[in-house]
């Protein structure tokens, strides 16, 4: 990391604020390269794993690219379709399912990746989110379903942890860039596939059911307000709080950590069927979001 901040200092690598920025100075940006030499580390340890590393590199690479030079929707869906394609291979996807489930599948991947870069508006919340799911699948890992090697939950976990000490400050010395939050993002939905397809349990998916909530109720609120969703905005709730409640970054990002974990544990512990448990979360996080939101930006207006 220190040696990249060299190379980011050099190549003037960096995140200007604007206006919709939930920051206000500059910033270095990418330091979520680190994730890429785990995931390196991660092919050379466990070379079986190929080709979801493979999956990982790709897309992380054109992220890293497109923090440099900003590349057209078209070229990034591209890479990100054989990224996933390569995943959905190691998990023998196109032999188990029909191609309009195969089809459902890529739109929710690639849905849940973009939606995981959204995400990452403010100092600390992605990386501490993240470390959160990784720690719940290490747990389910060791105690209930050996469904993976432990090298490949604990080298992300350390390379966010890395990346966190950096960024997890009231000034941060670096932002993840794409690079980390959208490889991070396919890395745990690598390890989640595996888990729910293991055990057949797609209560899994709940364990980002925050990040979830957020993305998919705001875009249905910049729907309503007729603005472009894949415009740059400031509507994410965690935006809101921070930007317009000023409550601090990093307890915004703490809370939506804390929130999850909850969540993970009534998941991992809980006997409940995944119709149960879905509305069971879903329901609160839901009323929440509708109900505070409207009067805080009602207040702002």
């Amino acid at each position: 990391m220190l040696l990249y901040f060299k190379v980011a200092d050099y190549y003037n690598i960096i995140d200007r604020p604007n206006e919709r920025s939930s920051h206000t100075e500059v910033t270095i940006r990418g330091g979520g390269i680190i994730l890429l030499f785990a995931a390196l580390a991660a092919g050379v340890l466990h070379p079986e794993y190929w080709l979801p590393v493979t999956g990982m590199l790709v897309i992380g690479i054109i992220s890293f690219i497109d923090d440099r030079i900003t590349l057209s929707g078209r070229i990034r869906i591209i890479f990100h379709l054989a990224a996933v394609t390569l995943l959905f291979s190691f998990l023998s996807v196109f032999n188990l399912f029909p191609w309009w489930i195969v089809l459902a599948f890529y739109i929710i991947v690639i849905g849940i990746i973009n939606a995981y870069n959204f995400m990452d508006g403010i100092n600390g919340i992605t990386g501490a989110y993240s470390i959160v799911v990784l720690s719940g699948l290490q747990y389910i890992n060791y105690y209930q379903y050996d469904f993976i090697a432990p090298d490949l939950i604990w080298l992300p976990l350390l390379a966010v942890l890395v990346f966190l000490y950096f960024n997890f400050r009231k000034k941060a010395k670096c932002f993840a860039g794409d690079v980390g939050s959208i490889t991070i993002a396919f890395w745990i939905i690598f390890l989640m596939l595996k888990l729910i397809m293991l055990t057949g349990n797609y209560a899994y998916i709940l364990f980002l059911a925050v990040y979830g909530v957020d993305t998919i109720l705001t875009i249905l609120h910049r729907l309503v307000l007729k603005q472009n969703i894949f415009d740059a905005h400031r509507l994410h709730f965690y935006q809101i709080l921070s930007n317009d409640l000023k409550w601090p970054q990093l307890s915004v990002s703490i809370l939506y950590a804390a929130v999850q974990l909850g969540i993970i544990v009534v998941i991992t512990f809980s006997k409940l069927d995944f119709t149960t448990l879905f509305f069971a979360i879903i329901t609160p996080l839901a009323v929440t979001y509708l109900w505070i939101k409207p009067l805080i930006v009602v207040e702002r207006e």
